[in-house]
């Protein structure tokens, strides 16, 4: 399903109001295909660009995006704008997506897991960077900021990277219980320093 870049159209256009990615998934909810369109040119560069950096292949991270896309488009119908953004939580699917895929090409073609593992950690670090930077939450980055450096890093993998408390573990080179502790300190450290922010 390939779907062609388009402008605001229509009345929304004449008034001159933009649409937020919150506003166009209500509409893609109730089966809208023009706001599919505009939601599609508001994601679809940032989540290929996400693919891209974890893949390092044009044509599957575009297979990525298209089922990001996808799923965007299935799942909008129960997508609780409230509780998530739109464009964060597109680019968290992307990310763990492609970095299946990853995992799938290394499973299948029995490489040097300790060098897959090590690209892994470097293509992961570029992405939460990336991400971070675009995402609106300033409050969560500024109470991530405030954590030791396991403390954040644990919690990235975990929440933006999808990773088990055993991968975690693995990645970081620390034991689980340390791991686990430290992402439940870090997460009262963030409750309480968020509590504290307008």
């Amino acid at each position: 399903m390939v779907i062609p870049a388009r402008a605001v159209h229509g009345a929304d256009a004449a008034r001159g109001t933009t649409n937020t990615p919150e506003m166009l998934i209500r509409r893609v909810g109730r089966g809208d295909e023009e706001a599919f369109a505009e939601l599609y040119d508001i994601v679809a560069g940032p989540v290929l660009g996400i693919a891209t950096r974890v893949l390092r292949d044009h044509a599957r991270s575009e297979e990525v995006t298209m089922d990001v896309l996808m799923e965007i488009w299935q799942r909008a119908p129960e997508f609780d704008a409230q509780r998530q953004r739109v464009l964060p939580w597109a680019m968290t699917v992307a990310h763990r997506r492609a970095v299946d895929r990853v995992r799938a090409a290394e499973a299948d073609t029995r490489c040097d897991s300790h060098a897959g593992q090590s690209e892994l950690r470097w293509c992961f670090d570029e992405i939460v960077e990336t991400t971070l930077d675009r995402i609106e939450h300033d409050a969560v980055r500024r109470s991530l900021d405030e954590l030791t450096e396991l403390q954040r890093r644990s919690l990235v993998l975990a929440y933006y990277g999808g990773y088990t408390d055993n991968e975690v573990s693995e990645a970081l080179d620390k034991p689980v219980g340390t791991v686990k502790a430290r992402m439940r300190d870090g997460l009262i450290r963030m409750r309480d320093a968020m509590a504290g922010q307008p």
